[in-house]
């Protein structure tokens, strides 16, 4: 079976394209006589890699079958036996997910054959492109392979052959994936249970032995982790204050530096320098000079042997993002840089000398690194994945919440290299200024969970709206938009990304919205708060970025009409308690944490904050920070803050239900999963919700 299979994009799976002919459709007696399989890889049918023969058999071929599929004893005179191909297609299926039309018919037949032999055989994961066009369109008057050929405008293959129905069936298949995506099915784990109700609602119309197997429990994803990187920051482990020195320095004196200071590296350039204007030279590096050029080594300028530009990452980028950057690229020296990216320090092996690369910790870095659309689908489908291994380890969920925001961080970055790649590829000019793509919402406060849509922006240097520069930042936003979708981050139904006007534009554009945000009462731009003020660079130029964040933070304090007008928008957090104290629960037995609840809590926290004039990102950073400021209510302050931590657990353990199920992740929570602890716990949370308004009106009255 594959790994990561069930949160893999539809578009990016590694499938095969299969078709058998038989010698009928009685899988007790019936014979394999031709058989098929096409490799599809990244959106793309690989016809240059086809598995395909025809297969001896000692029984006779009916008139009926030879009607349909023209092939008869003296076809198969000279053809090998199913026991000389079996090794041989098993190899070239082997951990891919089977597509085609009725497969479970050819499954079937596979392993009748296999038995015949003596072979055990494994099921395969599989789609049967017939139950998907139902569930893409369910009105369609017939789903056979032609009529769903002529309905996706597919050119006409060889039928009733191996080879032409496998290739339809996959052609049929990539052109589904788009439509599915449509109605909200994304996964292979999705579209399987999707495929099952379908089946199930069909009560008895295929036979017991065609039904397609549902995926086995994909078990332990991971090697056990050590949850210390997912823990800690870069800054926590790096070493402050690098040495840098001017790059004509001799090597004799950056040997008396790192003698002196105990040094396995310096890097060189000035003080203030970017990653891309600052060299590494490194013990090995003076080796190699010594050994090549000897005692004249020493004279030589040290930056004639030292590389540039250096590979870096954030302060606060977690830990693991670190290991499995210098994995990845094989170095023993990282540099660190602040907002403004400028060098401020630098990771070495002694600090990560009891901690390993391994799968999860490589999963940021190969977001980096990933060459195109599928890859970063598959890759992608990791996270999940990686955040029940970690809740596993007993890592809390708001930390795992903080890892799953940094590689959406990550992803949005990547979507926008390659959307740039894109354009350049169809002849665009680059960029006409500097610009930086923004993360907003719960990516941007570090507090990400598994249901995620579209919440990013773009902010550039110069240009009005609708100008030139507008004009090419717009395909950029769209193109961005676009991929995203295709991996698993559907677009934002309220219309918050880059692609539209209102969350793209110059910096002076972004400064006059702010400034009418915070002297306007219209409800949108009070909704359009958390834009402004939970903010992230990901990609691009984050000192823009970062200015025009605490600009936006230090206009907002002491707009006491503004921010009391906040707080009566917000409004009486919603009733999560029923008359008798229950949980208030949909007609599906679940109950939506974010509204109820989650969105109370974040929506306070920003305005206490804003209140206080404490520039932070994360909910706890702001509930943290105004309880430090001694104003009162440091008790209830705890409180919610812990109430918080609980909700955020309690969404995430369903989501990862949700996933493992088939199911699309969502905020709604059934509270049969929880347990009876976790359900007196989120009662109590939910029932003293009513503090928040309190405090909202208690602190702005103060």
């Amino acid at each position: 079976m594959p790994k990561l299979l069930q949160a893999t994009p539809l578009f990016a799976i590694r499938g095969v394209a299969l078709d058998a002919e038989t010698t009928g459709l009685d899988i007790r007696r019936a014979r394999m006589i031709e058989i098929a399989a096409i490799h599809l890889d990244g959106g793309r049918l690989d016809r240059h890699n086809a598995f395909q023969s025809l297969i001896a058999c000692d029984a006779e071929i009916p008139a009926s079958a030879w009607a349909v599929h023209g092939i008869d004893g003296t076809a198969l005179a000279g053809a090998p036996s199913f026991e000389v191909l079996h090794p041989g297609l098993m190899a070239f299926i082997e951990g891919r997910i089977l597509i085609g039309h009725t497969v479970g018919f050819d499954i079937a037949m596979l392993a009748r054959e296999a038995e015949r032999l003596g072979q055990r055989f494994v099921r395969p994961i599989a789609l049967d492109v017939r139950l998907l066009a139902q569930l893409a369109e369910p009105g369609l008057p017939s789903y056979s392979l032609e009529a769903l050929g002529a309905w996706l405008e597919i050119a006409p293959q060889q039928r009733h052959r191996a080879l032409g129905d496998a290739m339809a069936a996959g052609l049929v298949f990539l052109a589904l994936a788009p439509r599915l995506r449509d109605r909200g099915i994304r996964t292979v784990g999705e579209a399987i249970s999707a495929s099952r109700r379908i089946a199930d609602a069909m009560a008895g119309a295929v036979p017991p032995a065609w039904e397609l197997q549902a995926p086995a429990h994909e078990g332990d994803p991971l090697p056990k982790l050590d949850s210390y990187p997912y823990r800690h920051r870069v800054r926590d482990v790096m070493r402050a204050n690098p040495v840098i020195l001017p790059d004509a320095t001799p090597i004799s004196e950056v040997l008396t530096v790192m003698a002196g200071e105990r040094l396995s590296s310096v890097f060189l350039g000035h003080a203030d320098a970017s990653p891309g204007g600052t060299a590494i030279l490194t013990e090995r590096d003076v080796l190699r000079a010594m050994a090549r050029h000897g005692a004249g080594a020493l004279a030589m300028s040290a930056v004639r042997f030292a590389s540039r530009p250096v590979v870096a990452v954030p302060a606060d980028a977690f830990l693991y993002r670190a290991i499995g950057r210098m994995s990845s690229r094989n170095i023993r020296h990282l540099a660190v840089t602040d907002e403004h990216d400028h060098v401020v320090g630098v990771v070495t092996p002694l600090k990560l000398l009891q901690l390993r690369a391994s799968t999860a910790v490589a999963l940021g870095d190969d977001i980096d690194t990933a060459p195109d659309i599928p890859a970063l689908g598959q890759i992608w489908a990791r996270l999940p994945l990686m955040a029940r291994a970690l809740l596993a380890e007993d890592v809390p969920a708001r930390m795992i919440a903080a890892v799953i925001a940094r590689e959406v961080g990550a992803l949005t970055r990547r979507a926008a290299i390659l959307a740039e790649a894109e354009l350049r590829a169809d002849g665009a000019a680059p960029p006409p200024c500097a610009y930086v793509v923004l993360v907003l919402g719960s990516a941007g406060r570090g507090e990400s969970l598994l249901a995620m849509d579209q919440d990013n922006a773009l902010v550039f240097a110069d240009g009005e709206p609708g100008g030139e520069e507008d004009r090419w930042f717009a395909r950029l936003g769209s193109r961005m938009a676009a991929i995203l979708d295709e991996i698993g981050v559907p677009l934002c139904k309220g219309g918050v990304m880059a692609s539209e006007p209102d969350f793209r534009g110059s910096v002076a554009t972004w400064r006059s919205r702010i400034a009418q945000w915070l002297g306007r009462s219209n409800p949108k731009d009070l909704l359009s708060v958390d834009i402004v003020f939970d903010f992230q660079a990901v990609h691009g130029d984050r000192a823009m970025a970062e200015r025009l964040w605490r600009d936006a933070w230090a206009a907002a304090r002491g707009q006491t009409a503004f921010l009391k007008l906040l707080a009566e928008n917000a409004g009486p957090p919603a009733a999560g308690l029923g008359l008798f104290g229950g949980l208030r629960t949909d007609e599906d037995g679940r109950i939506d944490l974010k509204r109820t609840g989650l969105k109370d809590i974040v929506t306070t926290a920003r305005l206490l904050a804003l209140h206080h004039g404490v520039p932070h990102r994360p909910t706890q950073a702001r509930l943290e920070a105004v309880a430090g400021l001694g104003s009162g209510a440091t008790q209830d302050l705890a409180t919610i803050d812990r109430d918080h931590a609980l909700i955020l657990d309690c969404i995430l353990r369903q989501q990862l239900a949700d996933i493992a199920a088939g199911l699309a992740p969502s905020n709604r929570v059934a509270p049969a999963l929880l347990g009876k602890a976790h359900v007196a716990d989120l009662k109590q949370a939910l029932g003293r919700l009513s503090i928040l308004e309190e405090l909202r009106r208690d602190q702005l009255s103060g």
